[in-house]
């Protein structure tokens, strides 16, 4: 049974940060800063709904910490929204940003809400608000939003108009995750995706496992995850299985990932790809593959399979999908774990190429974004696995301690004010 400190996000995310601060012998001082977010904002949302009456939703932004760029990060909507999960993402965002070394801070926002059961109207009404009552505290040199959880590139769009009707002029670059249509970036779709296979080739690399012919599994066949499936096959890897949350399925001889998304687009599911038999969801997670790409739900894998997973890679797709007691038994069964701080973090490298482009006006091809995602994919996945093996610790370890390494020396640097 978990104590309800232990299943406090926030305060899973300040026990990596004390993990951390012992590996790196981080200065107390800073160590102080780096408890707490540094601006917390809590915002009442009156929205007048489709049939006429008004109702409160309550909203977030969490800006974690700026010493090395403006505030970035997402925005979800959902029901189970709190606090102290937006505080969480925010820290996590900060540690994001600063193993793939682009010049961002982290934060987070998030409203309380069921989008679900929202008319369009109503989402964008709702939006409209959260931008006008934040609309001081966020913009390209000071905090810069983007789509997460039951948000979106239409959402996106909402906050561009809202924030450039106050400010009088537009401001493509006080968001990110746009469409092309507003000052998008070309490849920002699949980004997080070839971020995290970019990563698993990598691990194959240390591990010296030749990708021609070797066997993956992809949990959760969303965005994320089908293009894991794309990019996999791709480098000649062969994928076996594939989830979503009516199923998995498992063909020994291979799956193509392209028929496998149009038969999901038909039939809603996975389930029921011709060639393919259906296995259970939990199954998937320890066939005998050798990359595991987890793009599903947090807290899949866990101390009651973690001694099952026989893959030699996982490559996090999604975030938080390891627990920590999982962790320590995958690291004692010599599974190397690519974690999502480091394996996910493709979408907010692109998000940051598109600030950029949005910045100077200047525009890029895919072949450009994706050559520079590259870059920045396999320079911090080297830093971090050099981390771990310089002192003996798990890749999330090593990733970690890079990260808050370089956010710390830029608080030590900046001094106090006043």
């Amino acid at each position: 049974m978990v104590s309800e400190k232990e299943a406090n996000p926030y305060g899973n995310a300040m026990k990596q940060l004390e993990s951390a601060a012992k590996l790196i012998k981080l200065d107390p001082d800073i160590h102080e800063i780096l408890r707490q977010p540094k601006r917390i904002l809590a915002v009442s949302l009156p929205i007048r709904m489709d049939d006429g009456h008004v109702r409160n939703f309550q909203g977030y932004r969490v800006q974690f910490n700026d010493a090395r760029g403006p505030f970035k990060g997402g925005i979800r909507y959902h029901p189970n929204v709190s606090l102290d999960e937006v505080k969480a993402l925010a820290t996590w965002m900060t540690w994001k940003c600063s193993v793939v070394d682009i010049p961002y801070g982290g934060a987070k926002g998030g409203v309380i809400c069921d989008p679900k059961n929202m008319s369009m109207g109503e989402k964008e009404r709702l939006t409209r608000r959260y931008t006008a009552m934040i609309a001081d505290f966020i913009g390209p040199y000071r905090d810069v939003p983007a789509p997460d959880v039951y948000t979106d590139s239409q959402t996106m769009s909402w906050i561009l108009d809202t924030y450039s009707q106050i400010q009088g002029y537009q401001v493509p670059a006080v968001v990110t995750g746009k469409p092309l249509a507003l000052g998008g970036s070309e490849g920002r779709n699949n980004s997080t995706a070839r971020g995290c296979i970019t990563c698993a080739r990598e691990a194959a690399k240390v591990l010296n496992l030749p990708l021609k012919g070797a066997t993956a599994a992809v949990q959760g066949y969303g965005n994320a995850g089908s293009w894991s499936a794309v990019f996999l096959a791709e480098l000649g890897v062969n994928v076996v299985a594939a989830s979503d949350s009516q199923g998995a399925i498992y063909s020994k001889s291979g799956l193509d990932p392209q028929k496998v998304q149009q038969h999901k687009d038909k039939t809603g599911s996975v389930v029921g790809f011709q060639g393919s038999e259906e296995i259970g969801s939990n199954e998937l997670l320890e066939l005998e593959v050798d990359i595991l790409i987890p793009a599903a739900l947090e807290n899949s894998i866990t101390e009651r399979n973690a001694p099952n997973v026989k893959a030699k890679i996982i490559s996090e797709a999604a975030n938080g999908p390891t627990t920590p007691e999982a962790d320590a038994i995958l690291e004692r069964n010599k599974v190397l774990v690519v974690p999502d701080i480091l394996a996910n973090a493709g979408g907010v490298t692109v998000s940051y190429l598109e600030w950029v482009q949005n910045l100077e006006r200047e525009y890029w091809t895919e072949d450009e974004v994706n050559a520079k995602l590259e870059r920045k994919m396999v320079r911090a996945f080297n830093s971090s696995y050099q981390m771990s093996q310089k002192h003996g610790v798990s890749m999330r370890s090593g990733a970690l301690a890079v990260s808050i390494q370089r956010v710390a020396d830029a608080v030590k640097l900046l001094g106090l004010f006043p």
